[in-house]
């Protein structure tokens, strides 16, 4: 039995910037996580948005962790080496009651520390974005936008160069305390550890159940998406959002990718299935419509791929209030942390929340500092981003990279075979994509998706049916159609 001082429970952006701040200190850290990859649930279902933190009720530790998380993501970025622009977000208005609840929140911004908001004409919004529809917006210059998969690629990967174990496949049976340790019973084995972390994202409560705690009642509000190919990309500047509703949600809205792409979405509805990730025709009817409100090129030549994700609310089952994220430790329950309802913005606040995790346990166990732990980690190279000069100089260095594997994104062989021998060991299709971006252009892997898989079988020196798309149960081969 694999014994360790901490089980982080989850591989979403939240346990693995838990798992980074715990490389920090001399402790055998595991992270347990039920599918092949990091961020394959709600963590990479979502608009990608550095949130500012001028929609959460003051005094909350969801705007506690927004501003703080905001403020500090230049220097994330830069340490984990990934995309981030801090291009701003226009909240537009058409009418008096927009005005009004544009104006509430941005004193509410204002109060929670928010930095920069300002009420701008349409004058003024056509300056920074003619595409943006309204008559009037409020400009907030600290918004920005990353790629959520790769921010939790790169906290995983740090984690990792840092001593922490991920244990892919181990989903979550059962957990009892015996002899003052936790037994913890997954899919393929029983793991021993002294501290249990509660990261499980959406299905928190019922981790928080397993380990002492209430199960805690939470409410799925599902959100659609249409990506839109690059060529739209090219009319839009900065975030476009409509006026917060009265408590502060938003309806679809569009966002520039880091990559050039555009996001419009998401829309709104409850749902009771956990990994409810279906696409709707009536949900996606209701984007266009919405959609062209905010961005006058929403156009269905440009749509290349649609997605879903869905927030997880902690709410009272009484009144149906939403309630703030919950972040606990009880004597009832020694050694644990307890993470639940951790929604939007989890991606801009998942290191403050990290660090409030950890310094539970080490205001308890003092461990030592780790004197190798390393806040750098470097990502891969992208080909497409380079000059002419530094191109020419990574053929001559590496003639992989020479070899175009994905047209329509650029994605050169030398990326692709960094990317099966990434730090977490990681050979799905879906991992290869979200670390090189290959499959997610125009054609969306028509052309480079066999060579992918192709690649993954030679270097790993397996067969083609062991090769996953993303899930366990994924194949992308099940035999042959015919015999040699």
């Amino acid at each position: 039995m694999k014994q360790y001082d901490v089980a982080v429970i989850g591989a979403g952006v939240v346990g693995c910037a838990v798992a980074r701040e715990l490389s920090r200190y001399c402790l055998k850290t595991a992270v347990l996580e039920k599918e092949l990859d990091v961020a394959c649930g709600n963590s990479s279902r979502n608009t990608g948005m550095l949130h500012a933190g001028f929609t959460y009720k003051p005094g909350t530790l969801k705007a506690e962790c927004a501003v703080e998380g905001n403020q500090e993501f230049d220097q994330v970025a830069e340490e984990l080496n990934i995309p981030f622009k801090r291009i701003g977000k226009l909240v537009v208005g058409f009418d008096d009651h927009d005005r009004e609840n544009i104006l509430k929140f941005k004193g509410i911004g204002e109060t929670n520390g928010v930095k920069g908001l300002k009420m701008i004409d349409k004058e003024e919004m056509n300056r920074i974005d003619p595409s943006a529809g309204g008559e009037f917006a409020m400009y907030v210059p600290s918004s920005g936008i990353l790629d959520p998969m790769q921010y939790t690629i790169a906290l995983a990967e740090n984690a990792c160069e840092n001593g922490v174990e991920f244990l892919f496949s181990h989903k979550v049976e059962n957990i009892v305390r015996k002899d003052q340790v936790y037994v913890i019973e997954t899919e393929k084995e029983e793991v021993q550890a002294k501290w249990v972390i509660n990261c499980a994202g959406m299905f928190a409560p019922e981790i928080s159940q397993m380990l002492g705690y209430p199960y805690y009642e939470t409410k799925g509000f599902k959100g659609e998406y249409f990506i839109l190919d690059k060529k739209a990309g090219k009319h839009i500047r900065i975030p476009i959002y409509p006026a917060p509703n009265d408590k502060g949600g938003f309806a679809t809205h569009a966002t520039p990718t880091v990559d050039g792409n555009v996001l419009v979405g998401p829309d709104s509805y409850v749902t009771e299935d956990r990994e409810d990730y279906k696409a709707t025709k009536e949900h996606l009817d209701g984007l266009i419509a919405d959609g062209q409100k905010m961005f006058k090129h929403m156009k269905r030549e440009y749509f290349i791929r649609n997605f879903a994700g869905i927030r997880w609310k902690r709410y009272n089952p009484e009144t149906g209030e939403i309630l703030d994220f919950l972040l606990e430790a009880d004597q009832k329950n020694p050694n644990t942390v307890n993470l639940v309802g951790i929604e939007s913005p989890g991606v801009t606040c998942a290191l403050p929340l990290a660090r409030r995790a950890v310094k539970l346990l080490v205001e308890k166990e003092n461990p030592k500092r780790n004197p190798d732990f390393n806040p750098v980690r470097k990502g891969i190279p992208r080909f497409s981003e380079m000059t002419l000069e530094e191109q020419k100089a990574a053929v001559r260095e590496n003639p992989d990279y020479g070899e175009i594997v994905c047209r329509c994104e650029t994605v050169t062989r030398g990326e692709i075979l960094k990317a099966i021998h990434n730090p977490l060991g990681v050979h799905t299709v879906t991992g290869i994509k979200n670390r090189t971006r290959a499959t997610m252009g125009r054609c969306q892997g028509g052309y480079c998706e066999t060579r992918i898989t192709k690649m993954i079988e030679e270097e790993l020196g397996i067969s083609p049916e062991d090769v996953r798309f993303s899930k366990e149960g994924g194949y992308m081969f099940t035999g042959k159609v015919r015999e040699d």
